[in-house]
């Protein structure tokens, strides 16, 4: 514990999408987003009305903060003199004032981690960009190491399978082996993929990975939550997924969302009232996983994230 207690501490910090704290925020959220384009009344009504569906507030924050004070209490444990700092970039904390308080509180090394384990220069990349305009901003003298991706990390994948494990005995054991698991993950601008962006694949590397080790299991990989932005996305889009699956004859559908990481609006929204709409149209019976939010298993996956760009 004194080696802890005199080494340097080391900034972790952790970054989220982040989420308005009330339905009165959503026009400031949603312009923050939009990068200040302008919205009509309509467009502005239809993120309320599903905040609202889902209690008024995404968890999203607050999973945040808790995942990140966890990680801090592992890697203290491990012995690293480790503190983490929260930054989101569409709401706050921001990613800036994370930074600032960092230089302020005299953070020399730091990790930058974003709660999402697949790189892509759309989504992670510019994460990292609003790190280094923060540091530029704070003239801030921390060193960061960023992680990139860290989807192969062992213990995020044994948490997966075991979640998946989790997930499939919602439906009767005679039935278990019949299901459709179908892995999911917030979808892009199609464009990505010309660009040799890493993101699909991680993805599917993913969840082969866990499949894998779940043994013979009928499975597949869809995206969700795509935008209307009058641009192709990366598909087949999991509306259209579960009608298909009927068509096929599938009856059991457990929807794994490997690309979030806890309780938010595309899981709570998207899928559990969504695409239940769907599914119970279509006479199947839609299932999902837990999200990870702190899972142990998890929590010390990051950490292991983490100390690999240590």
């Amino acid at each position: 514990m004194n080696g802890l207690m005199n080494e340097k501490p080391i900034g972790v910090l952790i970054m989220a999408y982040g989420s308005p704290d009330s339905l009165d925020d959503m026009p400031a959220y949603l312009s923050d987003i939009r990068g200040g384009r302008p919205m009509s009344p309509e467009f502005v009504a239809e993120f309320r009305n599903r905040y609202a569906q889902i209690g008024g507030k995404s968890p999203l924050n607050d999973r945040t903060f808790e995942q990140a004070g966890n990680v801090e209490t592992a890697l203290k444990k491990r012995g690293r003199n480790a503190k983490t700092y929260i930054g989101m970039r569409h709401w706050q904390p921001r990613i800036a004032d994370a930074v600032a308080k960092m230089q302020a509180d005299g953070i020399e090394k730091a990790v930058a981690l974003v709660m999402a384990p697949h790189y892509s220069r759309m989504s992670i990349g510019r994460y990292h960009s609003a790190v280094r305009e923060a540091q530029q901003g704070a003239d801030s003298a921390t060193a960061f190491a960023c992680v990139n991706s860290w989807c192969d990390q062992p213990r995020l994948i044994n948490a997966q399978v075991a979640n998946v494990k989790a997930g499939l005995t919602q439906f009767p054991e005679d039935v278990r082996q019949k299901a459709k698991i179908v892995f999911s993950a917030h979808s892009l601008p199609a464009r990505l993929l010309q660009m040799g962006d890493p993101y699909d694949e991680e993805l599917k590397r993913n969840a082969h990975a866990i499949a894998e080790q779940l043994g013979p299991v009928d499975w597949m990989f869809a995206y969700q939550s795509a935008a209307n932005t009058g641009e192709p996305w990366l598909g087949p889009q999991i509306e259209d997924v579960i009608p298909a699956l009927a068509d096929g004859n599938y009856r059991h559908v457990l929807v794994a969302p490997i690309g979030f990481v806890c309780d938010h609006v595309e899981v709570l929204y998207d899928i559990d009232i969504g695409c239940q709409k769907i599914a119970r149209e279509c006479d199947i019976h839609l299932a999902r996983t837990e999200m990870m939010n702190s899972d142990p298993l998890f929590i010390e996956a990051i950490a292991d994230a983490v100390e690999a760009v240590i």
